[in-house]
This record gives structure tokens, sequence and C-alpha cells, in this order.
């Protein structure tokens, strides 16, 4: 998950035509990654804006000392978070990319984007399955970003991966694991995926339990309303997951009734005793 890196007072210190000017620019590449960064995080969607993100996408010159294009990261999440369409296809491109966390900010942009087109190139990243899902030898990471194509997958509802999915519930990283049963729940509804979340929350590791109350969040499973009440982890984490349950609950029965379901209620008064 990208952290934001700068205080907000040190955010506050540059403006709209400053970031654009700052990002079009080539000879302080520190400026630059930090307005395309500031760009995405203030939600900047003037056309310019656009434009320089689009070109940055594409950029060449900022290079990290392990190869990487920092910038090209950065332009793609902050394009994902303008939820700019006519970033997709360039998106999309960037999958078949050398750096590995290009590919995963460009996934990462197109979850939230949510648009179908990118399915089969996402599906394509699969190729090889559990069995090619293994470590870099000599990175901290595995060959492809595993644990945001799955999601993506998911959030933007391709059905037709169903079966290729599936299979990493048994992958040897636990976030990779979470992430298909996450998947497979929003492709599927079958509970049995997210109980595979439930029984997480009981797990050892904090970062882990953290990242399977987000996923319970993010994919609505009512049934996980005490589980996550009850999970050793902050109160804020806790509150963050069972608002997305309230809200999925609440989407889902708003055409059938103006009135709160037992369920809905039920989240409440468990958000209430987090307070």
């Amino acid at each position: 998950m990208e952290q934001d890196y700068f205080g907000v007072g040190e955010a506050e210190q540059l403006t709209v035509e400053q970031a654009i000017a700052n990002l079009r620019q080539k000879e302080d590449l520190g400026s630059r990654y930090y307005a395309a960064w500031w760009l995405g995080r203030f939600r900047v969607k003037e056309p310019e804006a656009i434009e320089v993100l689009l070109m940055a996408l594409e950029d060449e010159s900022d290079r990290a000392p392990d190869g990487g294009y920092p910038l090209r990261r950065n332009a793609a999440r902050a394009l994902g978070k303008l939820g700019e369409k006519r970033a997709v296809p360039p998106l999309i491109r960037c999958l078949e990319f050398p750096d590995f966390y290009v590919r995963e900010a460009a996934t990462q942009a197109l979850e939230v984007l949510n648009d179908n087109r990118a399915i089969p190139a996402l599906v394509k990243l699969l190729d090889g399955g559990v069995a090619k899902a293994q470590f870099v030898p000599g990175k901290p990471h595995l060959v492809q970003p595993y644990e945001a194509i799955i999601e993506a997958l998911g959030t933007i509802g391709a059905t037709e991966a169903t079966t290729l999915i599936e299979p990493f519930i048994e992958h040897t990283v636990e976030k990779v694991k979470y992430a298909a049963a996450r998947a497979m729940y929003q492709l599927t509804g079958n509970s049995v995926y997210g109980e595979i979340l439930v029984r997480a929350l009981a797990g050892e590791d904090l970062q882990l339990r953290r990242s399977a109350l987000m996923d319970l969040g993010a994919i609505g499973y009512i049934s996980a309303g005490e589980a996550i009440a009850e999970t050793l982890a902050e109160n804020s984490m806790k509150l963050i997951a069972l608002k997305g349950l309230l809200e999925e609950e609440i989407n889902q029965n708003v055409n059938q009734s103006l009135e709160l379901t037992q369920e809905s209620i039920k989240v409440m008064e468990l958000m209430d005793s987090l307070l």
C-alpha cells in the first residue's frame, strides 16, 4: 500500500501551477517525483495536470540506483487517484514494464479506475499460476505483484479469471492468499472465501491481521462484524473495516427498503462499542 512520505506543511508549499511546472522540467528529479505525488494527493484534475502525469508515465530519465523508475510509479498512482480513464491504455502498457514496482503501481491504479479493458493484460500476468509465483532471487518481491493483480481482478469483476485466482489461496505468502480469498468472494459471493479472511483475524502477526481487516472491509463481508470488533488490532483499523461492511450492507439494500437492516444496526452497535 502506498504511503504519503511528505508532511502537510511541506505539501502546502506548492501550488497547482508550480507542481505542473516542476513536473515539466527535467533537471530536478526530486521535485518532479514530489510534484507527481502532490498532484495525486490533492486530486488535481486540471487538463494540464493530467497531461504532464501521462508524460511522466513514459519518462526515461528518473532512474533509481536499483534501476527502477520512481517517477513512473508516482505518476501511475496519481492517475489512478484522479480517476483518469485516458490513463487506462498507458497503464496497461506499464504492466509489461521491467520495473516490478511500476507494474505494481499501474495495477493498483487500474483497480481504482475499475475498467474492464485491463482484464486481459492482468490475467496474462497470472500465466504459470502458483508454480511460477516465486520470489525473484536476491529481491524482496515475487516475479509479479500478485497481491495487487488478484485484488484488481476481483474489484473489476473478472469472473472469467476465477479458475486462475482460486489456486492462489494455497500460496505460501499470506497476503497473496488473502488477496485470492478476497477476490474469490467478490467474484462468487461464496462465504467460504470470506471465512478464510475471518480466520486470518486470529493470526499471530499484527500486520497480517491488519491486512485481513482491510480485505474484509473492502468486500463488505457482513458476517465478519463481531470477529472484526474482537480482533487484536487498533480500534481505528477495526472501525475502517466495519465502515466497509456497513456501506456494503446499505448499498445492497438501498432499493429494497428505506429502513436499516438488522445487520446494519448490529454493525453500527459494534462501531459504537469501539468509540
